[in-house]
C-alpha cells in the first residue's frame, strides 16, 4: 500500500516533531554548559539518528531499520539543517544580544520547523524514494 504525501507528512510531523521537542528541551539543559554551536551539533546528530529510524519504520512506510545509506543521506540533510538553525540563532544574538530563553526557543523552534519541512521533501523524494520504488512491484503482485 503506497503511503500518500499527506499521510507521510502527518507521520513526519508526529515523529520528527516529537524528536524536535526533545531536542529543544535538551538545548535548554545544555545552554550555558557548553557553547551553543557544539550543543546544537550534538543534539542534531543524536536527534537525526533517532528521527531517521522512526521515519524509516513509520513515516515512509518501510517498516524496516534504516541502513547506512539512509543514515548517511539523512545526515546530509542534517548538515543543511544545522547550518540553518545555527545561522538563525547567531543572527538572533547579533540582532538582539539580550534575547531571553523564550525568544531563543521561538527562533530555534521556528528555524527547526522550516528546516524540517525541507528535510521532509528531501527524505520523501530522495532518501526513501528508492525503497518505495523497489517495494511497489512486490506489493502490486500481492494485491
Amino acid at each position: 500500500m503506497e503511503t500518500t504525501a499527506l499521510t507521510s507528512f502527518i507521520r513526519f510531523v508526529v515523529c520528527g516533531g516529537g524528536v524536535g521537542l526533545l531536542s529543544s528541551g535538551s538545548m535548554l539543559l545544555l545552554t550555558g554548559q557548553i557553547p551553543f554551536a557544539v550543543a546544537n551539533a550534538l543534539v542534531s546528530v543524536v536527534s537525526t539518528v533517532l528521527a531517521t529510524e522512526l521515519h524509516s519504520r513509520f513515516t515512509f512506510g518501510n517498516g524496516r531499520r534504516a541502513g547506512w545509506r539512509v543514515h548517511l543521506q539523512s545526515g546530509a540533510t542534517l548538515a543543511v539543517a544545522y547550518v540553518f538553525t545555527t545561522g538563525a540563532m547567531l543572527a538572533l544574538r547579533a540582532l538582539h544580544p539580550q534575547a531571553g530563553p523564550l525568544l531563543e526557543q521561538a527562533v530555534y523552534l521556528g528555524a527547526s520547523g522550516l528546516a524540517g519541512i525541507g528535510r521532509f521533501v528531501a527524505l520523501r523524494l530522495v532518501v526513501f524514494a528508492r525503497r518505495g520504488a523497489k517495494a511497489e512491484p512486490a506489493m502490486a503482485l500481492a494485491a
